[in-house]
This record gives C-alpha cells, sequence and structure tokens, in this order.
C-alpha cells in the first residue's frame, strides 16, 4: 500500500525545566509512505487486520514514522463488488523527532503506545485480488513526552488472497 500521513509534529520544541520537549503541532509537511496490510478472516463479521507503515519520503528534517498495528476489522456490508469496513487497532508508533535542540548529538526517537480508528472501500478486482482504493485512518498516540499527538492520513493498495 501507499499512504499520505499528516505526523502532527513539525519539529519545534519547547524549554522546559532545563530540557526542550517536543511540542504537538501540525506540520506542513505530510509524510508518504509504503506499507503492507493482511486481513484474516474467521467469519463474516470476525476479522482482523495487521498493518505495517513505513512513513519516509516527503521527510522536514528527519521527521518520520512507522506504524505497526492490528485490530479487528469490521465489514459493513456488501454491494456489488465493493465492500466499505470500519477498523480499530492498537500497536506502537515508532518515530524519529529531527533534530534536538539539547544537543548535537543523535536525532532523539522513541516508541509509542498507538490507537487508531479508521475505515475504507475494498473492491474485488478478481477471485484473488482486490483494490483498497481508500482507507483512512485517524491516530491517537496519547504518551507522547507528557502530551499528545494525532496523526491522521489516507492509503490505497492492492490485496492479494492466499487462502
Amino acid at each position: 500500500m501507499g499512504s499520505i500521513f499528516q505526523p502532527d509534529f513539525k519539529g519545534n520544541w519547547t524549554p522546559t525545566n532545563n530540557q526542550w520537549i517536543p511540542t504537538a503541532e501540525a506540520s506542513d509537511w505530510a509524510l508518504i509512505g509504503i506499507g503492507a496490510y493482511v486481513d484474516v478472516k474467521f467469519s463474516r463479521w470476525l476479522q482482523f487486520e495487521g498493518e505495517a507503515r513505513f512513513s519516509r519520503f516527503n521527510q522536514y528534517q528527519n521527521i518520520h514514522q512507522d506504524n505497526y498495528l492490528v485490530g479487528p476489522r469490521i465489514p459493513i456490508h456488501r454491494y456489488g463488488r465493493f465492500t466499505p469496513y470500519a477498523k480499530a487497532l492498537v500497536g506502537i508508533t515508532s518515530m524519529d523527532m529531527g533534530p534536538n535542540p539539547n544537543d548535537a548529538g543523535p536525532d532523539p526517537t522513541g516508541r509509542f503506545l498507538t490507537i487508531a480508528y479508521g475505515g475504507g472501500v475494498d473492491m474485488k478486482l478478481t477471485k484473488r485480488f482486490t483494490l483498497r482504493p481508500v482507507d483512512v485512518e485517524y491516530q491517537q498516540v496519547p504518551s507522547w513526552f507528557g502530551s499528545s499527538v494525532s496523526p491522521y492520513g489516507a492509503s490505497v493498495g492492492i490485496g492479494y488472497k492466499i487462502f
């Protein structure tokens, strides 16, 4: 899949107690990434999705994010070849926050609990191939340096049915 995300951090830092803390703020630079998703269907209503996204392109000041998320996926209704769905995922976001004003050392990084809500549409192309023309996601990273960030974005992709 390919995706575009608003990372909710644009490299601003706030001095606090002789230390610089990253500040959540909408970025002017959307991160572009690639990734993969896996859907596991146990029954019509019991499905799970796992996704890994690497938002590494169009970086501003080396700021990038990688997501590793898993959770339930609920198909809403079938309309011919189209199946809209909703999902709620949880996992880890790995972030590189760009240059640190504290020192000239390596860029600060971190791993944070992430909760994501979203949905989209799958379009069956053949017996094995599915087009995902739109998948939108709103993420919450609740424990981000005493604050929180809320990245959001959209993805498109192609699925291949193995079993």
